[in-house]
């Protein structure tokens, strides 16, 4: 794996990470301040695919803006093409987690040009906090509300949370006992968590919730206008993306497939096999898009 940087649209320098194994480029939306190491199961060199990601405004290497409100949506999309652009990747799959999930769908419904298939994993389109306590049977409403209020009492505690979260040790002991929790569950290897853990739990919360709230702000999607090939996975544990409410925004996509998995929202750590089968899935299905809608000499994929 190697990392890199580029400059968003607004001079904002954005830290890029991309893996060196044969096979199509896929874009890798992160979930919020997530690491490569989120992902297991495409870090294998015969993982079939080559991934370029980044590491969102402010965190991992990458600076915060000069305008500390360019955090929002159209500006993680602007980041999105930027590693596009950088990577010499013109069209391709784009896989999203967790918030990336907005992130991917909106690139697809913009430009729509560079995307020629969607992966949206454990995440909800736009209106992020409708999904979250779904398991629990709240209302939507109430869901919304308690998530909101929660994302800025979490916020507002950063500097505290900071004092906690970096001294926590991170081991196997430790991350067995999160791996049991309920919030992960033990589906994900002890070694994987902890390699994720020991770089994310480094974060300043006070802008990790900064830039949660002003994704959470963005107004649902409307993803009727997508014509690419679309796969939502989904955790039937997932107390962050309710898979009900992210299967209602994709129900009447012609081209979409839908998997509920027994995870949690740490999909690509409990799951990283079927991640992988799925994207080879949906890498058929796009080339078989491709054979009847061939693209044009000036679209084709610079790989």
């Amino acid at each position: 794996m190697r990392e890199d940087e580029v400059l968003s649209t607004d001079g904002t320098r954005i830290r890029t990470w991309s893996t060196e194994s044969a096979g199509p480029p896929v874009l890798l939306c992160p979930g919020l301040g997530t690491v490569p190491e989120s992902w297991p199961g495409l870090l294998l060199p015969d993982c079939g695919v080559r991934v370029h990601s980044w590491y969102h405004r402010g965190t991992m290497g990458s600076a915060r803006p000069a305008d500390p409100a360019r955090v929002t949506l159209d500006d993680h999309v602007a980041d999105a093409l930027a590693v596009l652009d950088a990577t010499g990747v013109e069209r391709c799959v784009v896989l999203g987690w967790s918030v990336g999930v907005m992130v991917g769908a909106e690139l697809a419904l913009r430009h729509p040009d560079r995307v020629t298939g969607l992966m949206l994993a454990a995440g909800t389109p736009g209106d992020f906090y409708a999904g979250v306590g779904g398991p629990f049977g709240l209302p939507t409403g109430l869901r919304r509300e308690l998530a909101r209020g929660g994302t800025q009492a979490l916020r507002l505690a950063g500097p505290l949370l900071d004092l906690v979260t970096h001294r926590f040790p991170v081991n196997g002991l430790t991350m067995t006992l999160l791996r049991h929790s309920g919030f992960m569950l033990p589906g994900s290897t002890s070694g994987a968590v902890v390699a994720m853990m020991r770089r994310f739990r480094a974060h300043d919360w006070r802008w990790y919730f900064t830039l949660a709230a002003a994704l959470a702000a963005e107004p649902a999607q409307d993803l009727s206008g997508l014509r690419c090939p679309v796969t939502l996975l989904s955790g039937r544990y997932d107390v962050l993306a309710d898979a009900a409410t992210s299967a209602s925004a994709l129900a009447a996509l012609p081209q979409a497939r839908m998997r509920v998995l027994p995870t949690t929202h740490f999909l690509p750590l409990e799951a990283p096999e079927v991640v992988r089968e799925e994207l080879s899935l949906l890498l058929d299905r796009v080339a078989t898009v491709r054979r009847w809608h061939p693209l044009t000499p000036d679209s084709r994929q610079r790989t």
